[in-house]
């Protein structure tokens, strides 16, 4: 699913592709909110780690889940 990231004060938004679920980004963007100096932590699918400040979070979209497709064909 694509994940983007806005920043507090920073004009480009982080955008990544996660293999995790959407429960378990919203989770992870409850956490970074909850307190100061948390950091919202997020793996993409190729393994690298994305971390931000949970108080420079401006906003979090979470995409909808789609499943991967094989082979040249469009549904």
């Amino acid at each position: 699913m694509e994940i983007k990231i806005g920043v507090q004060h920073t004009p480009r938004e982080i955008v990544l592709e996660s293999g995790q679920s959407a429960e378990e980004v919203e989770g992870a963007v409850a956490d970074a909110l909850s307190g100061t100096g948390k950091l919202l932590t997020l793996v993409d699918v190729q393994g690298r780690k994305i971390v931000v400040p949970g108080d420079r979070l401006a906003y979090v979209e979470i995409g909808r889940q789609t499943a991967r497709q094989i082979g040249f064909g469009a549904l």
